[in-house]
């Protein structure tokens, strides 16, 4: 167990340590919705708890990371997995970069992961209408097929020559 008072020694997860969180990682895609941002990775730092020698994090691709370690041996479900990832991704990006991700294309709000029947998808909590009920617009490694919000009061950009 690392004590209280050690310095964070983070090093960069290698292909192939922790192949089904590096399966999941590669279905969550930042760069369909955020693409001017980098993959994101997996980082490894020691753990607190006496029975692991380290924890991993999902973090940005220059190594910061925030919310809590992927924590090792899941239920049955193959999906939990993704889930997993898919939340601990959403919790770094979100705080790190202060912004809701990734956001429904049809309510314009923040969406999270969703475990049902064995699939994973990024749920909605709907419009202020029961005729906007919640759904999950996209699985989780299809956020390419969601449309961008509309956003009535944003700005044009004018386009100088």
């Amino acid at each position: 167990m690392s004590d209280i008072f050690d310095p964070l020694d983070p090093r960069r997860v290698q292909p192939g340590e922790y192949p089904l969180w590096e399966e999941a990682l590669a279905l969550v895609d930042l760069a369909a919705t955020l693409p001017d941002r980098e993959p994101l990775r997996l980082l490894a730092l020691p753990s607190w708890d006496e029975g692991r020698s380290e924890d991993v994090y999902v973090a940005m691709a220059n190594g910061e990371w925030q919310g809590n370690c992927l924590e090792p041996g899941w239920p049955d479900s193959p999906a939990h997995p993704v889930a997993a990832v898919a939340d601990a991704a959403q919790e770094t990006v979100s705080e790190l970069l202060w912004q809701a991700w990734p956001v429904c294309g049809e309510h314009g709000i923040g969406m999270h992961p969703h475990e049902a029947d064995g699939q994973v998808g990024w749920w909605c909590a709907g419009g202020n209408s029961p005729r906007e009920p919640a759904h999950v617009p996209a699985a989780i490694g299809a956020l390419d097929t969601l449309a961008r919000p509309h956003r009535p009061n944003r700005k044009r950009r004018r386009h100088e020559r």
